[in-house]
């Protein structure tokens, strides 16, 4: 079956359906949430469409009380699974095309969600379609398994795994070509400011909404006067290449730095505008609770994101460095500053040994530290022949060899016991994810479909030999 010539017959429909998908703004809202959205409208409706997709085509479908669902083929006792997400995180600014427009310029599809995870899940889906209507014989069941809050927690694949079979194998085409056989552990690590007393200079500060995105602006009100400071601002920001604004309201300064978002797997490929914003501040303020805040900030964060000062600095030959990224700073009179941190952590990494050298660290700064969730790393050994099979499948199609990588985000296959993420980003693109103008090449997303139905053939038809 030549998989690739099948879904470039397709090209038009799968285009057509990723706009269908990238056009809902599936964003998590809890501010609305419902039992027939518990996400929120966004997530849910993105969910329902992908469903109906199922039902239209003659598959099995389940909703799992909105949160997420399967669409299935095939029969067998053993079950392949392929976990992908239909929600997306928060579309930020500064896009040249509409976040929710799906775009098509110069060979790229653009939208919040073109590679996280909307458009990967349109190649799987179609994957799916292609190896049923091609009447390959399957030994295994294959379930497209569809999650609604993947960006902010997994709650869908908690309530999906209460009552529903886990999957002997099975991939998520969330990340990285060639195969993602170890996931960093994810931590959300809280800093909070303690012994805090009001010094009148710093009166609010906000940047960032998500731990798991490099924040791209942030604002800042204080008492400080504008004309003081103004020059020396402009003379920051051009030192910086930065952006930002200063004005007077009601007496009062409001500062605002504009940074570059990113995945917060990898935070050096985003500017961190909550950094930027408490380094000026901190040239400016005079000493006090003010100033504690924009101190640390710049020790724990200012210079580097691999955690050295706050003692939690570590890395493997497995997956390499651990990270820290600032995705919520905010600060307020009443409470004085919090800092919640995505710490992605490599799969050999002594946690607790780490964490309690932190919290030794903090009794010299205004900083306690409190460890508000941790997802533990997740590791396939590259033997096994569930690995070896995806690795064929790969070279078949690219002509490359299937090299094993270690990320730092979190997809869903860490919550399978046997699972991989098998791309659908190709060696040598950008990663785009989180980021303004998020695309995915049309080219790329024909031969991820390919290489899906090839994946699904191999690891769930019949094998030569077998009756």
């Amino acid at each position: 079956m030549d998989w690739k010539e099948e879904a470039l017959r397709r090209q038009e429909q799968i285009i057509t359906d990723l706009q269908q998908l990238v056009s809902i703004p599936s964003v998590l809202d809890e501010s609305s949430a419902s039992k027939e959205a518990p996400f929120g409208p966004g997530p849910a409706e993105a969910l329902g469409w992908m469903l109906e997709e199922g039902r239209q085509a003659g598959f099995t479908v389940k909703d799992i009380d909105h949160m997420a669902g399967h669409i299935e083929m095939g029969e067998g006792d053993e079950l392949l699974g392929i976990l992908c997400h239909v929600d997306v995180v928060p579309a930020g600014s500064n896009w040249t095309y509409g976040p929710f427009e799906g775009a098509v310029k110069e060979g790229k599809l653009f939208g919040r969600g073109a590679i996280d995870d909307k458009g990967p899940t349109i190649a799987a889906w179609h994957a799916m379609k292609m190896v049923k209507e091609a009447g390959i014989p399957l030994t295994k069941r294959v379930r497209l398994i569809v999650g609604a809050d993947e960006e902010s927690g997994f709650r869908c694949m908690d309530r999906y795994f209460e009552t529903e079979e886990m999957p002997t194998l099975g991939f998520a085409p969330d990340a990285d070509f060639p195969i993602i056989h170890a996931e960093k552990g994810i931590a959300s690590l809280h800093f909070s400011q303690h012994s805090f007393k009001p010094d009148g200079q710093l009166l609010k500060f906000q940047s960032g909404n998500r731990t798991n995105m490099v924040p791209d602006h942030a604002e800042a009100v204080t008492s400080l006067n504008a004309s003081d400071i103004s020059e020396q601002f402009e003379s920051y920001l051009n030192i910086n290449s930065a952006k930002g604004s200063i004005t007077k309201e009601n007496g009062q300064t409001i500062i605002t730095v504009e940074g570059k978002s990113a995945h917060a797997m990898e935070p050096d490929q985003g500017i961190n505008a909550a950094v930027l914003l408490a380094s000026f501040l901190n040239r400016v303020f005079k000493e006090g609770s003010s100033k504690d805040f924009t101190q640390f900030m710049l020790d724990a964060f200012g210079t580097e994101t691999r955690g050295n000062f706050l003692g939690l600095a570590f890395n493997d030959e497995v997956s390499g460095d651990t990270t820290l990224n600032a995705g919520i700073v905010e600060f307020t009179e009443s409470a004085g500053g919090i800092i919640k941190v995505s710490m992605r952590y490599s799969v050999t990494y002594p946690f607790d040994d780490k964490i309690e050298t932190c919290k030794e660290r903090l009794e010299q700064t205004a900083f306690q530290l409190a460890v508000s969730s941790n997802s533990k790393p997740h590791h396939v050994d590259a033997e096994d022949p569930f690995i070896k099979t995806l690795q064929a499948v790969y070279t078949d199609h690219t002509g490359d060899e299937a090299e094993l990588l270690a990320i730092g985000g979190g997809t869903y296959a860490r919550v399978l016991e046997k699972g991989v993420a098998f791309g659908m980003l190709f060696p040598g693109r950008e990663d785009v994810a989180h980021q303004a103008d998020e695309y995915v090449y049309i080219e790329d997303l024909m031969k991820a479909t390919a290489i899906y139905a090839d994946a699904i053939s191999r690891l769930a038809g019949e094998k030569k030999g077998e009756q």
